[in-house]
């Protein structure tokens, strides 16, 4: 098969609807649009979310909260799930990411203090929360935040 042998499957494809052709076409005159109205013009119709004229749901419903635009997203791991690491290692963001601990690193990662560390590590990431700092350096680890 070359290039230029190349067709759509039979049948799936269709020909443009021809509008404004003659009255005989069915799709003449006011080309299956109607007498005026919204829809009869040009760019006409409504906007999404429009409904009649009535105050729209999306206006109706209470407005909570903001979002801090400046506001960081960590991506967490306790301490417990840095055990699946031989001893010596050395944990980065990148090899939480190589073992399966955390999907991606969004603004940085976080260590928390959760659960017992029974490996000497060296842990080198965005943010350590105290308690965990705690329970790395008491099994023999370092703790280097960058």
């Amino acid at each position: 098969m070359k290039l230029h042998e190349l067709q759509p499957a039979a049948g799936s494809t269709t020909a443009p609807k021809r509008l404004g052709r003659g009255v005989g076409s069915q799709l003449g005159k006011t080309s299956g649009k109607g007498h005026k109205g919204a829809k009869a013009r040009s760019g006409g119709g409504k906007r999404p979310g429009f409904e009649g004229g009535q105050m729209p749901l999306t206006r109706r419903l209470p407005k909570r909260g903001f979002t801090n635009i400046f506001g960081k997203e960590y991506a967490i791991v306790n301490v417990s799930a840095l055990n699946a690491f031989e001893d010596g290692t050395v944990v980065t963001n990148e090899v939480l990411v190589e073992a399966g601990l955390i999907k991606k690193t969004l603004d940085g990662v976080k260590v928390l203090g959760g659960g017992e560390l029974q490996k000497k590590l060296t842990v080198s990431v965005d943010k350590v929360t105290e308690s965990a700092k705690e329970k790395i350096e008491a099994i023999g680890g370092k703790v280097e935040v960058k």
